[in-house]
């Protein structure tokens, strides 16, 4: 006789793992925090429907949830009649409740045209239009990084090939593609510190969301040089406000396994997370 799971033994649905992303106000990331999602796990076949939606509707990342939208609206122009109803339904949620601009705009003309195969692959054409110039422009900055590996530029030099770097691909690359990108540069024995500090002076003044996730994910990183950290614990709280700092613990804390998802949460909506941070 089978029994039915208990919640404590159900397997964690990735779906369920996004919208909790999503209510922590945090970019999408895989279950373990290993990394973010980017677009190409959007690309390999057919990803599960759930999963898809979940991500074109909740993503900060306008490029992913566009990414997470195209496999759906294939699905849906190759459907049987008779679960056309169904996807109608769907695409009628994500129009309504998409963070994204762009998402709820392309759902709505998929809605339009019938799912049509044209524009599908027209709404692929623009996301590629984004992606691609970006991308080759993240492999040339590679190139800057290997220099100053190589002490062929400055750290200075470095500071000012990065500025551009990060305006050029600003909204066009994948966040999860740029945050591992700064992760690796932390991370490098090879790389100045000096150089790394001035990333962290660059990143402190980032928007919340993009400075919160970069700034914990080197805290927390294995590895990195404890003087590196000690002066980005000073930059926080000498540049941010009170809320920026327990933020910025909260998902410290989150990233360290100290702290569950649902946790956070509770601890933000109560307001006792500034007692915990100061």
């Amino acid at each position: 006789m089978q029994t039915t799971p208990s919640p404590e033994s159900r397997v964690p649905d990735l779906a369920d793992h996004f919208l909790s992303c999503s209510k922590l106000g945090r970019y999408l990331t895989l279950f373990d925090e290993s990394r973010f999602i980017i677009t190409d796990d959007f690309s390999q076949g057919q990803p599960v429907s759930k999963v898809a939606a979940a991500a074109s509707i909740f993503s900060k990342d306008s490029l992913v949830a566009q990414a997470a939208l195209l496999p759906l609206g294939l699905a849906a122009s190759g459907g049987e009649p008779r679960r056309m109803d169904r996807y109608e339904e769907l695409f009628s949620l994500i129009e309504q409740q998409a963070l994204s601009d762009e998402v709820r705009s392309s759902a709505k003309s998929l809605l339009e045209t019938g799912f049509r195969a044209a524009r599908i692959k027209a709404i692929a054409a623009e996301l590629g239009g984004k992606i691609n110039p970006a991308r080759i422009r993240y492999q040339s900055f590679l190139d800057i990084v290997m220099q100053l590996t190589e002490k062929r530029i400055t750290a200075q030099s470095f500071r000012e090939e990065f500025v551009e770097f990060t305006h050029d691909v600003a909204g066009r690359l994948d966040f999860g593609i740029y945050s591992f990108c700064m992760d690796r540069i932390f991370s490098s024995p090879l790389v100045p510190l000096k150089a790394k500090g001035y990333l962290a002076a660059e990143i402190i003044n980032y928007p919340p969301l993009i400075r919160r996730e970069l700034i914990t994910n080197m805290i927390t990183a294995p590895a990195i040089d404890p003087e590196l950290v000690r002066f980005t614990r000073q930059l926080i709280h000498q540049e941010l406000d009170s809320m920026a700092v327990t933020e910025i613990y909260l998902l410290e804390t989150l990233k360290s396994s100290q702290l569950t998802s649902g946790e956070m949460e509770d601890l933000l909506a109560s307001g006792k997370a500034t007692a915990l941070a100061g």
